[in-house]
């Protein structure tokens, strides 16, 4: 079993910053990628930004050059340095861990933290 905890929401105005960060606890496949996805008031979870253990990234084209992604293997950890925050921005914040090579094997969530961006 792996656990997951967000960090790091909270309210910050219209082109401020936040740093969310994730640790993943347990039984951790050293080969996996871990997310962030965020869900808006009726709105679909919709994916923000995954990063594999080798470190490549992937971004949704709403945060491409304003969020990044990044991971210490060491900890378990992944962080999301968000610039340039938008209203539409907010959310709450999802991240979640999944090993790779394991077929079947669900994705841990974590519980969530709430980004607000005031305008």
């Amino acid at each position: 079993q792996v656990q997951v905890v967000e960090s790091g929401g909270g309210l910050v105005q219209a082109g401020g910053s936040l740093r969310l960060s994730c640790a993943a606890s347990g039984s951790i496949f050293s080969i996996n990628v871990m997310g962030w996805h965020r869900q808006a008031p009726g709105k679909q979870r919709e994916l923000v930004a995954t990063i594999l253990s080798s470190g490549e990234t992937t971004y949704a084209d709403s945060v491409k050059g304003r969020f990044t992604i990044s991971r210490d293997n060491a900890k378990n950890t992944v962080y999301l340095q968000m610039n340039s925050l938008k209203p539409e921005d907010t959310a709450v914040y999802y991240c979640n861990y999944r090993p790779l090579g394991r077929p079947g094997t669900l994705p841990s969530w974590g519980q969530g933290t709430q980004v607000t961006v005031s305008s």
